[in-house]
C-alpha cells in the first residue's frame, strides 16, 4: 500500500501541470529506463542497495564481477563480511552496504526460501530496503506498481516544480501519487531522474535551456542569480 498521508496541493492546477510536464519530458527522454544491469530480482535488489550515493556506471562495474562470485541469496548470506566489503569497496559506504546485503540475504534465506519477496510489506523488512528500493524491485523485477521511487533527483525536481513542499521521501511519494495518473506511476521516477541528472542539477540547474522553464515556479529564481 502507498503511504496513507498526503500534504500536496491536490488541486486541478497541480494535476494539470504534472500531466503537461510529463508529456513534455516523455518526448525529451523517450528511452528513460533504469541503467543498472541485472538478470533477476536478487541482482536488482543488490544493485539497488549498492546504488545509494553512487553512480549506475560505477555500480555496473562492480556488479559485473560481484554477480559472478555470488549468484544466490545463500551465497551472500554465507559470505565473509570483510571479503564482501572489499568486493564492493568502490561503491562508497561499503561497510554499511555489505552489512545490509548480507543481512537481507540471511532473512531471504530464512523466511522466504531464498527468493526475493514480492510485496512492499515484506521487502521493507529487509535491512537496507526502504520504499524507494522496494518500489524499484517491485516494478522492475515483478511488474508490480506500488508507488514512486523517490531518490535525490526526484525529490529535488518535484520540489522545484512545486509538486510537493515536503522533504521526507515517503511524503513526497504520497504527494506525487495524489496528483499523478495511476498509469504514469511507473514512469514518473525515471523521467524525473533523467531530468535531474541532465538539466535540473543540484548546484547549478540549467534553467536557461530547460524545456520546463515556463512551467517551473523555481526557474526565475535560479535565472536571476
Amino acid at each position: 500500500m502507498p503511504p496513507k498521508y498526503s500534504t500536496a496541493n491536490n488541486n486541478s492546477d497541480a494535476i494539470q501541470r504534472l500531466q503537461v510536464c510529463l508529456a513534455i519530458l516523455k518526448k525529451m527522454y523517450p528511452d528513460a529506463k533504469p541503467s543498472l544491469n541485472y538478470r533477476n530480482p536478487l541482482e536488482l535488489l543488490v544493485a539497488t542497495i549498492l546504488s545509494a550515493q553512487s553512480t549506475d556506471v560505477q555500480i555496473n562495474r562492480v556488479t559485473e564481477k560481484l554477480f559472478k562470485k555470488y549468484s544466490t541469496a545463500k551465497d551472500y548470506a554465507n559470505a565473509d563480511l570483510m571479503e564482501l566489503e572489499n568486493d564492493i569497496y568502490s561503491t562508497g559506504f561499503y561497510k554499511n552496504k555489505a552489512k545490509n546485503i548480507k543481512g537481507a540475504a540471511e532473512l531471504i534465506v530464512e523466511h522466504y526460501n531464498g527468493k526475493v519477496p514480492e510485496t512492499m510489506e515484506d521487502l521493507v523488512t529487509l535491512p537496507g530496503v526502504g520504499r524507494k528500493t522496494a518500489n524499484i524491485v517491485l516494478a522492475r523485477a515483478f511488474g508490480v506498481i506500488e508507488g514512486i521511487a523517490v531518490d535525490t533527483h526526484v525529490k529535488r525536481v518535484s520540489r522545484r516544480l512545486n509538486f510537493t513542499k515536503n522533504s521526507d521521501p515517503e511524503k513526497i511519494e504520497a504527494d506525487l501519487i495524489s496528483i499523478a495518473p495511476k498509469e504514469e506511476l511507473d514512469s514518473i521516477s525515471m523521467i524525473l531522474i533523467y531530468h535531474g541528472r541532465k538539466i535540473c542539477q543540484a548546484r547549478k540547474p540549467k534553467c536557461e535551456i530547460c524545456i520546463l522553464k515556463n512551467l517551473c515556479p523555481s526557474s526565475m529564481i535560479f535565472m536571476c542569480k
